[in-house]
């Protein structure tokens, strides 16, 4: 089976850690090295609310192929039955969305256009 068609939650549960190493990286080699302080900032990038915000500005920007754009489709109109604790069902799966392109990314060795969008989301600050 071809990643793009594997379980977008498992997509999603492996781009989450790749998503927060590229942020907490970042965060770090900007010059933050107080543990509290890089929790703080990492919170900003890594809450589903942040996610959504990127993700959004990403669709806007047009920056995603058609088959990043199916994963991210795919990985919204998930059916979930998690519930989020912190914001609305609609960022959560937005959220989650972004995790599962990263992860779809991440695992198919496309590490150059994980870059790009870390890259371009990074930029947004």
């Amino acid at each position: 089976m071809e990643l793009e068609y594997r379980n977008v939650l498992a997509l999603a549960y492996v781009g989450d850690s790749v998503y927060e190493i590229y942020v907490r990286k970042y965060l770090f080699e900007n010059g933050i090295e107080k543990v509290n302080e890089l929790q703080k900032r990492a919170k900003e990038y890594v809450s589903a609310k942040g996610q959504a915000k990127y993700l959004k500005e990403i669709l806007d920007h047009d920056l995603l192929t058609e088959k990043e754009k199916q994963i991210v489709l795919r990985a919204r109109n998930h059916k979930s039955h998690a519930s989020p604790k912190n914001t609305d069902i609609i960022t959560y799966k937005m959220g989650t969305a972004l995790e599962a392109l990263i992860g779809y990314l991440f695992l198919s060795n496309q590490k150059k256009r994980v870059d790009e969008i870390m890259n371009f989301i990074m930029e947004r600050e």
